[in-house]
């Protein structure tokens, strides 16, 4: 063919193959009406959430007292690819699974060993899961049932708020143990320095460091004092002889006993000195453990608190409606791309047969085989 070099002679080539080729585009068209006719409409529902941060469980949020703190309600790029993880998970396919009675529903059989890998990929063609780029989640379900497709993606979307508050609180009661354990152990030392402080008492005679020293310091002046005066004044009247001996035997007993009370006085000083550096210093630890073990009952109380509290792991913008329009299959679309597949395919049919049709295919093929 003299014109199959240029466009001319490719548009004759089209022509002379006309009728054959809108035969075959006609087909295709009819064959792909007729084939989409019964296919199974699908309908698709989609619920919009944002992921709350999880700060707002924090203790010290919810009692910062007046402190100036800044609180993040919604979640950062941690926190929604945490919950693109949950949607993703088994646990939410087993819940949808066993709610919706879906063996039933997509006609797999439960009996079978291989039935969980089939619901999984059946399931996961029909379910959609998304980061939009305003940052928020959309999980979207498709079904042959619009008022099913909704149930399944609203219920999709309380089961992952419902796992990650449970993953929050999993952490927040691990928290929480870890400080029942701490003040227990610091139960049991307060106790062990309670102890230890009550027999150094019991042992140096120390109760109150600071009365008792200034009382024993007290009589110990006042009785050298009256021991001083006593003393000069037997001394005095032993050099009187016109005292009564009656009266020195009196004084002279005075004496002895301001003595003896000034030996006993400053046995208990030195008494009192000797443990007074023990018993202080376990007081002083006694009061730290105290206000330690105080302290950690009260950020307990708090954590509890946080633990029993309502705070949200989603922000719901939409939820998802009952949807009216059909998702699939797009007929026309599918008419149109096949007709067009086929012209395709039929130019290019025509052109290699037109363009090859002077050789001889059988010499050809006696050639090769010798």
């Amino acid at each position: 063919m003299e014109h199959n070099d240029n466009l001319l002679g490719v548009l004759a080539t089209l022509y002379k193959w006309r009728r054959p080729l809108a035969m075959l585009c006609a087909a295709a068209a009819i064959g792909t009406a007729v084939i989409t006719i019964f296919m199974p409409t699908y309908y698709r529902a989609t619920t919009t959430f944002f992921a709350a941060s999880p700060d707002q469980t924090r203790p010290e949020l919810i009692y910062s007292q007046g402190v100036s703190m800044r609180t993040e309600y919604f979640g950062n790029a941690n926190d929604i690819d945490r919950m693109l993880t949950i949607a993703e998970s088994n646990d939410l396919l087993t819940f949808l699974v066993d709610s919706f009675d879906l063996y039933a529903h997509y006609k797999i059989d439960s009996g079978h060993y291989k039935a969980p890998f089939y619901m999984r990929e059946q399931f996961f063609s029909l379910y959609q899961v998304k980061k939009t780029k305003r940052d928020a989640m959309e999980v979207s379900v498709e079904d042959t049932d619009p008022e099913l497709a909704a149930r399944i993606a609203n219920a999709s979307r309380d089961k992952i708020e419902q796992i990650a508050r449970s993953l929050i609180r999993e952490s927040q009661a691990q928290t929480i143990k870890t400080y029942q354990e701490n003040i227990e152990h610091k139960e049991r030392l307060l106790m062990a320095i309670g102890d230890s402080v009550a027999r150094a008492r019991s042992r140096y005679g120390v109760y109150n460091a600071v009365a008792q020293g200034e009382a024993l310091t007290a009589q110990m002046s006042e009785a050298r004092a009256l021991f001083a005066r006593d003393s000069v004044r037997l001394q005095v009247l032993r050099a009187n002889s016109s005292v009564p001996r009656d009266t020195i035997y009196l004084l002279d007993a005075k004496v002895a006993g301001l003595r003896q009370e000034i030996r006993v006085i400053g046995a208990e000083i030195d008494r009192f000195n000797s443990g007074i550096a023990e018993v202080y210093l376990l007081e002083k630890q006694y009061l730290e453990a105290n206000q330690a073990l105080g302290e950690d009952r009260e950020r307990l109380k708090r954590w509890q608190a946080a633990y029993h509290s309502s705070a949200p792991a989603l922000l719901l913008v939409e939820a998802a409606e009952t949807p009216v329009i059909k998702s699939r299959p797009r007929r026309s679309i599918l008419v149109a791309a096949a007709t067009m597949a086929a012209l395709l395919l039929g130019v290019i049919g025509v052109l290699l047969l037109d363009a090859y049709k002077t050789v001889n295919w059988r010499q050809v093929l006696d050639e090769s085989k010798s």
